[in-house]
């Protein structure tokens, strides 16, 4: 099949509908797979990804050259472009996966009734997940790798201008299962372009029981909208770094840099800088030469051009901006009430830090700010499932049922009660 098929109502029907009762035998092998088999099959994968490098690199400048010809924007080829390096990290994390604890048959808490009856709740998996994902290619061995640790079959559908890519790394996947004696058909990838099938893929709720949206404000809302699934939602990254007076100018210029220019287009960059107005004077001049001299546009309000004329006027709408570019908008607030006030009415409970020497102050940012992550004198940058310990992510949910920060194997694990008595009955 052409990738620039765009599919008959009836193709495509059959198509998604072959890939459903797939991941539904799958699902029901995976689920009672051994650790060893499943560690087993992470192992070989990541082996392949290291053998395969230059097929993997070859089907990503494919991609590459097509996504030029859509003119997409800078931070999307960022996010969509691989080289000899980001591979290994892929490996690697397929390895991290592996050496993490298997979730699935965890005793999460266990009691005894004055019956005799003893109760455990124990994790198991969800069964099949669909996830959609925009331009990174790597979501397909995070997403596959995670998914499998926790015992879960997955419908895998990623970005367009991505396709050679992930199906480059889903055939490594596959080269695990089977090494495993594990169905290829645990991990699959929806095998086209056309853009209706991700319509069909919510619509599947007799196969698929939770779905995952990676990506843009417009996916996100289309899938919540749309979907006759229950969603673990990751909305976009309007993400927040809030120096307070007291802040170390130092970490401050450091932290801020890193936060904004370190990868710009990732979910976890900062988008506003808020800077205590006793402080401004101070640390404004300085964080902001650091952030030019890096090549960052700054857009900022009336107090912060006057004292840095480079700063371009900020607008209502930057506040509410995921640039995933390297741009920054700053305003000067009134203390920490100001800063947590700003967040709660304009960021998107993704992630937001706070830079301050003050304990006391720190302690109240990091109650009273409702995001699911939080940092203390630390780069928003950090919100990453690999960096929390996790191996890897599927994405970060913002939102509060069943799962919040990090998505990683734990979280994709629902669980039951497991309930054991010696002839008791109800009086």
């Amino acid at each position: 099949m052409e990738l620039s098929d765009t599919l008959t109502k009836a193709k495509l029907s059959k198509l998604m509908s072959e890939l459903g009762k797939n991941a539904s035998a799958a699902g029901r092998a995976i689920k009672y797979a051994a650790t060893e088999q499943k560690n087993n099959a992470l192992l070989n994968a990541a082996e392949a990804i290291r053998s395969s490098k230059e097929k993997i690199l070859a089907a990503n400048s494919l991609d590459i050259d097509y996504a030029s010809t859509k003119h997409i924007k800078k931070s999307l080829l960022d996010r969509l472009y691989l080289s000899d390096e980001t591979l290994e990290g892929v490996a690697k994390g397929l390895e991290t996966v592996a050496n993490l604890p298997d979730p699935v048959g965890q005793v999460i808490k266990s009691w005894e009734q004055p019956n005799g009856l003893k109760i455990s709740q124990v994790r198991v998996p969800l069964g099949v997940i669909g996830i959609i994902y925009e331009s990174r290619p790597n979501v397909t061995a995070d997403a596959g790798s995670l998914c499998l640790k926790s015992g879960n079959a997955v419908i895998l559908r990623g970005g367009s201008e991505s396709f050679h890519t992930s199906q480059a790394i889903l055939d490594c996947l596959h080269h695990g299962l089977k090494s495993a004696e594990l169905p290829e058909t645990c991990i699959q990838l929806v095998p086209t372009r056309d853009r209706e099938a991700v319509g069909h893929l919510l619509t599947m709720a007799d196969t698929i029981d939770v779905i995952v949206p990676r990506g843009g404000k417009s996916l996100v809302e289309r899938v919540q909208k749309e979907s006759r699934i229950p969603t673990i939602a990751h909305l976009e990254g309007l993400c927040h770094v809030y120096l307070d007076s007291s802040a170390n100018l130092e970490m401050a210029c450091n932290i801020v840099l890193n936060a904004k220019m370190r990868r710009p287009s990732v979910c976890g960059a900062a988008e506003t800088l808020l800077i205590d107005r006793l402080g401004v004077d101070r640390l404004l001049p300085r964080v902001a030469k650091k952030l030019i001299e890096a090549g960052c546009e700054l857009r900022g309000d009336i107090t912060s051009q006057t004292l840095v004329p480079e700063i371009n006027p900020a607008t209502e709408i930057d506040w509410t901006t995921e640039y995933l570019d390297s741009i920054l908008s700053i305003k000067i607030v009134d203390g920490i009430n100001g800063a947590i006030d700003h967040i709660n009415n304009y960021g998107s409970n993704h992630t937001d830090s706070i830079i301050t020497e003050n304990i006391l102050i720190a302690d109240k940012f990091l109650k009273e700010v409702d995001s699911a992550i939080v940092l203390h004198n630390a780069s928003t940058q950090y919100a990453d499932g690999g960096e929390f310990g996790m191996g890897a992510e599927i994405g970060i949910s913002t939102g509060r049922l069943h799962a919040r920060g990090p998505v990683g194997a734990e979280q994709l694990t629902c669980f039951k009660y497991v309930v054991r008595g010696c002839g008791q009955t109800r009086p």
